[in-house]
Parts: C-alpha cells; structure tokens; sequence
C-alpha cells in the first residue's frame, strides 16, 4: 500500500482504513477505534500523518488518567507501526512517549460468605454463581444451560466469539445458581455497586474461596482462565485483615500450649 510521494496523509484518513486491516480479535478492534474515537481524533485525528506528533502526543497523554493513556499510547503506536510496515509513513513520533505511572491500589471484595448473605435483588443467582465459578462477565453472558454438564461447566466462548487464548479455555466445577444473564453488563453493575464491589471483583471472591479452601495456585490459574501466574499469585499472596487477626490468635494459642508443656515437664 506503499504511496507516491507527494500524497498527503491524514491521520483519521489512515486510522479508518486500518481498523478492518489488523489482525485483532473483534472486542480489540472495537476498543481500539473507541479510545481513538474518544481521546485522539480530536487532538490529532486532523493532522498529516507525516508531521511531527511527538511533543503534542505526549502532552495530551499527560492529561489522561493513567490507564487511559496507556491504552491510547499503545492506540497511537499501532496506528504508526502499521503505517511504515504498509508504506504510508516515514517517521514514528510515538517513539520514546512516556505515559503517567499507573498507581495500583488495593481492591475491594467480599469473601463468599459475605456474598451469600446479601440480597442481590432480581440478579441474586448471577452474582452467586460468578462468586462460585469466577467467570468473566463476558463469559458468562455466553453460557445457556448445555454448557453446563456432567458437573461442570464448559467454557469456550465469550460474547465477543470463542475465547482468544488457550487458557481460557477451560471447565470449572459446577457449583449452582446458574440462571441466564442479562445481555448488557449494566444491571449486574449496578447491583453489585449497590455493595460495594465491581462485577470483576466478583473473580477475586472466586479466588479467595480457593486459597481458603486449599486450592493449588497452579491449579487455581487453570481455573481462573489466567494466562500468566503472576495474576494468580497476586491474589493467593494478599490477605484480608481478618488472616492477619487470625494468624495472631494462632500464634499465641501455639505459644501458650507450649509454654504449659515446659512448665509441666
């Protein structure tokens, strides 16, 4: 698709003609075309592909939230990389863009305990039932009932198509409360804010039940769909305030059985 000199390239020109061109699942390219749509078009979407976008690039990154501007900058790069390896520009002003430090902070959940002695109102079976199997979102509003056999269920699409990796494909143990999820994410959001938590959280909750309850890290991460074990550790290695009052109440119990077997012996 290489151009003759002299042809002037926009910026919005060449990103609407290479959305249908990358090799992305459909969710990826939505999401790319969003984030352009929302935070670059306006800022940059006028431009020659050509100019030197750096500095501009940069500034307006720095005025995203953090995740937002890392999203966007990897946006930016794609739109550039794409356009040298089809010819359509000679420079790559993403090069060397810092974004803001993405700042992680502790994130809420409920045990499943804690789950199940809420009212969920109408969504009370698909809030237990992501608290019991940790499904994503977009996972579960894909399963109907023949998903769920022989006392497991089967996961292998989403909403967006069949599940984009290997390890998310999996079977997870049945556990109960299935019924049929609403199409949009919207109203199980809303009931779950209602507590406190985010729908996601709900993957967390699933997580802690296995770490109480013995579960292997490695076989926690099968479970979870986890493509890396680092996300799996992360979980298995926080703990709630409670453990800690817990591993307290253990300590001493330890120490004071001992300190009356030397003063009996």
């Amino acid at each position: 698709m290489s151009l003759p000199k002299g042809i002037t390239v926009i910026v919005d020109q060449w990103a609407n003609k290479l959305w249908p061109l990358l090799n992305v699942t459909k969710k990826t390219r939505y999401d790319y075309r969003r984030l352009y749509e929302r935070h670059l078009r306006p800022v940059i979407g006028h431009q020659e592909l050509e100019t030197s976008l750096r500095q501009e690039l940069q500034l307006h990154l720095l005025t995203l939230p953090p995740q937002t501007s890392r999203h966007c900058l990897m946006v930016a790069k794609t739109i550039w990389r794409e356009g040298l390896n089809y010819g359509v520009c000679s420079n790559n002003p993403t090069v060397g863009i810092k974004t803001p430090k993405i700042q992680e902070k502790p994130r809420h959940f409920l045990t499943w305990e804690e789950v199940d002695s809420l009212d969920w109102g109408r969504y009370n079976n698909q809030i237990r039932f992501l608290a019991l199997h940790g499904l994503r979102w977009s996972e579960a509003v894909a399963l109907d009932e023949s998903d769920i056999k022989d006392g497991f269920v089967f996961v292998s699409k989403s909403i967006y198509g069949p599940c984009k990796s290997k390890t998310s494909v999996r079977k997870i143990p049945y556990l109960g409360h299935f019924q049929k999820f609403p199409v949009t994410h919207k109203p199980l959001m809303k009931a779950a804010h209602l507590h406190g938590i985010t729908v996601h959280s709900l993957r967390r909750t699933y997580a802690y039940l296995l770490k109480t309850k013995g579960i292997h890290v490695t076989t926690a991460q099968r479970l979870l769909g986890h493509s890396d074990p680092v996300l799996t550790m992360k979980i298995y290695t926080g703990v709630l305030d409670s453990e800690i009052d817990e591993a307290g109440d253990l300590l001493r119990s330890k120490l004071k059985s001992q300190s009356k077997q030397l003063v009996s012996g």
